[in-house]
């Protein structure tokens, strides 16, 4: 899945939208450290209030937010697992409401079995349907849009904490009186899941039953004990591990010390690379690999590279000989260079503008700059070295 499937999916979640039919809601509410299930309960989504409705498609929205390989990512299900979570969400599409509701239980057990929390936690499913039109309505033909479809169904899950409500003082507009709110109902925190998941993964509008959309509750901080033993996935690489595996490549290969126009080189390279697959509305982020991260170092201007020198440091900090680094992991938003006088932030094409000089035996950053420096109302004046 890429950014566009995942920002069509969830832009799908609103009150009566007839592009979305979510048919049932299953709530599951456990018991902290015990993880014993308190309480059950399924019911058609449309017999909600319709503020609970609105707060539950926040939740789900919520889900599916966040950036790819950072707080979202796609993994593939693993072959030959007993009880797979890949067969139970399958069979779970199309069951009938009890089997439904047994095959989700068992996902819940398995999330239990792994996982203990210090407060009570609500696990959600919906499962339900989503279409959109293959092609626009020709006004003159009156051909194309609700006449064809893509048809997807689904099932989203969303664990959420429960927060034990706070003592205040409120006001009874009925007696008119000042008195203490001694409310002990839990409220379930919809604002920030824990972690989720939404399956069969889409790319373009087709379904791929061997990935599962996964959800982390926390940027940069999967869940591998959930990834492994819950969904029963294989282990992912995120966006911040391939960035720092791509920098001690290249560390190995340039050394130490390097032009910042080097630096500059290389990241705008990989820029390239993202940017032709974005126009060629290319589906799968572009991989690299050690002859990928060669022609790179070679473009960029950075001497006595080969072959086996490039591999070699691909092999010391890569554990998986056929891993690719994900080239969209690798380019940061935004470089920050901090010193004792001054801090700067820039970003990677704008830092070949940067040269770190000596200078009357005094270590200096010169910034090549295109306009006037005015400070405080005055415009610096220009001393020529």
């Amino acid at each position: 899945m890429n950014k566009k499937d995942i920002a069509m999916i969830r832009k799908q979640f609103k009150l009566d939208n007839p592009a979305m039919e979510i048919r049932e809601i299953f709530n599951v509410y456990v018991k902290k450290e015990t993880g014993e299930i308190y309480h059950q309960a399924s019911q058609p989504f449309q017999m909600l209030e319709l503020e609970a409705q609105e707060l539950f498609l926040a939740n789900f929205k919520k889900v599916l937010t966040g950036h790819l390989d950072a707080k979202l990512f796609e993994l593939k299900f693993r072959r030959d697992v007993e009880n797979s979570t890949q067969t139970l969400l399958f069979t779970g599409l199309q069951a009938g409401s009890d089997d439904w509701k047994e095959n989700m239980l068992t996902i819940v057990e398995k999330m239990f079995a792994h996982a203990v929390y210090d407060f009570d936690t609500v696990v959600t499913f919906i499962r339900g349907e989503y279409r959109k039109a293959t092609r626009k309505r020709d006004l003159e033909s009156e051909e194309g849009g609700d006449d064809e479809v893509y048809s997807n169904q689904f099932i989203l899950c969303s664990l959420n904490k429960t927060d034990q409500p706070k003592k205040a003082l409120v006001f009874d507009y009925i007696e008119k009186t000042f008195k203490s709110n001694n409310a002990i109902d839990p409220i379930i925190n919809l604002t920030a899941p824990l972690s989720g998941f939404l399956f069969p993964a889409v790319t373009d509008y087709a379904q791929d039953v061997n990935h599962i959309l996964y959800c982390g509750g926390k940027v940069n901080q999967p869940d591998d004990t959930f990834i492994l033993d819950v969904l029963n996935c294989e282990e992912i690489i995120t966006a911040v591990e391939d960035k720092d595996c791509f920098e001690q490549i290249i560390n190995k290969v340039m050394g130490d010390e390097v032009d910042s126009r080097i630096i500059s080189n290389v990241y705008e390279e990989v820029d390239k690379i993202v940017q032709e697959t974005e126009e060629n509305e290319e589906s799968e982020s572009p991989m690299l690999d050690s002859q990928d991260i060669e022609r790179i170092l070679r473009v960029s201007g950075v001497e006595d590279v080969d072959s086996t020198k490039v591999e070699h440091a691909f092999k010391s900090v890569v554990y998986d000989e056929k891993h690719e680094i994900k080239a969209s992991s690798i380019i940061p938003k935004s470089i920050k260079i901090n010193t004792k006088v001054a801090n700067l932030t820039l970003s990677p094409k704008e830092l070949k503008n940067v040269k770190y000089i000596m200078y009357q035996g005094k270590r200096c950053l010169l910034l090549e700059i295109d306009e006037d420096v005015a400070i405080e109302g005055f415009r610096l004046e220009t001393e020529t070295l």
